[in-house]
């Protein structure tokens, strides 16, 4: 995510001039834009015509600029999109105010939202920026006498490292295993949290060899993927396979299961832990929470007009601070679908409360 711009507003919140940079960031955004909130965006819409000479084809479509009082927000997943949907208060035609409209937001879309931030909104938001920023995987590609090493943060790559040379026989030929030394330490020196090597044939396989043996810590944090180039093309197959966003995904399950396994765990032997609404309101006001867990679905319908007897708002400010952290799971995986048979929130105390 890129924060274009931002300023306070007479109302107390921010305004804020968006661009999602990844499908990845439609979806942080399905999470933080609420009903009541204002959204505005270039947009198209279907106009009817007044033209009496021409003949009536139910409306043509038009860009516009409009702003909407959002009343409806949908992340649509196989579209790669974000549907924002409301009343349009603000318009480039007068004539359309009142009127409902949809604001369809992908990719590199601009987009300016007035509202006020929720802390785990702005947690969330703050990650998202971090995210894109932060060239958390690497992507090696290697064949015979050529290696590359590009850096992403989210979808964007960027080549750090092109390492070339002859190879074979002759005075100039350059050892494979040299070739497979200098890219280990190249790879060693990002300190990526994930890395995927890539190319054709068994090069690759032959690199990540000598990796295991010269420094095992490493290769377990390497994957491996067929492409048919190297260098950019190669960096373009492996994006378009999605083996980056499958190493973004499994990244973040490792980091929710192992909450969920101490919660589990914690559960088990009576230890420090609260689980249900009640239970874990009840802990916040004594400020016994270390780590607020909670599912994004369940969050987003309390937040609207949920069932439960507490202010979940007031939970999450509480815990922050009184020095406690918060993480929200998300739906779609197994842990978050575990604690919602939990009650969808939870926390890991600091100590027992009874």
């Amino acid at each position: 995510m890129r924060i274009v711009d931002r300023e306070p507003v007479e109302s107390g919140g921010e305004r804020l001039t968006l661009v999602p940079e990844s499908v990845d960031d439609l979806w942080h955004l399905s999470h933080i834009i609420e009903p009541d909130d204002r959204v505005a965006s270039d947009t198209e819409r279907r106009i009817q015509r007044t033209d009496d000479r021409l003949r009536d084809t139910g409306g043509e479509r038009e860009h516009i600029w409009a702003e909407l009082a959002v009343t409806d927000v949908e992340f649509a997943r196989f579209a790669n999109r974000l549907r924002v949907g409301g009343t349009i208060e603000a318009c480039s035609r007068e004539d359309q105010l009142g009127n409902h409209h949809t604001i369809n937001v992908e990719q590199h879309d601009e987009i300016e939202l007035e509202k006020r931030l929720k802390p785990d909104q702005r947690d969330r938001l703050e990650s998202a920026v971090e995210a894109a920023e932060a060239p958390d995987v690497a992507i090696a590609t290697v064949e015979e006498g050529q290696a590359y090493v590009h850096t992403v943060a989210q979808h964007a790559a960027e080549e750090r490292v092109r390492l070339t040379g002859p190879t074979g026989k002759g005075e100039y030929a350059r050892s494979r295993s040299e070739l497979f030394a200098d890219l280990r330490a190249v790879l060693e020196r990002l300190d990526a949290d994930a890395i995927v090597l890539a190319g054709p044939g068994f090069t690759k396989r032959d690199a990540l060899a000598h990796i295991e043996e010269e420094a095992p810590d490493l290769a377990t944090s390497i994957t491996t993927v067929d492409t048919a180039g190297v260098g950019d093309r190669g960096v373009h197959e492996v994006l378009k396979r999605g083996a980056v966003e499958e190493i973004q995904r499994e990244t973040r399950i490792a980091r929710e299961a192992a909450l969920i396994d101490e919660l589990t765990d914690r559960i088990a032997d009576g230890a420090e832990v609260a689980y249900g609404p009640q239970q874990v309101a009840t802990a916040a006001e004594y400020g016994a929470i270390d780590r607020l867990l909670v599912v994004d679905e369940q969050l987003r319908r309390e937040r609207r007009n949920g069932d439960w007897e507490i202010d979940v708002d007031s939970v999450i400010e509480t815990t922050e601070q009184k020095g406690g952290e918060v993480t929200v799971f998300s739906s779609e995986f197994e842990p978050g679908q575990q604690l919602a048979t939990l009650g969808g929130i939870a926390a890991l105390l600091r100590y027992r409360l009874e």
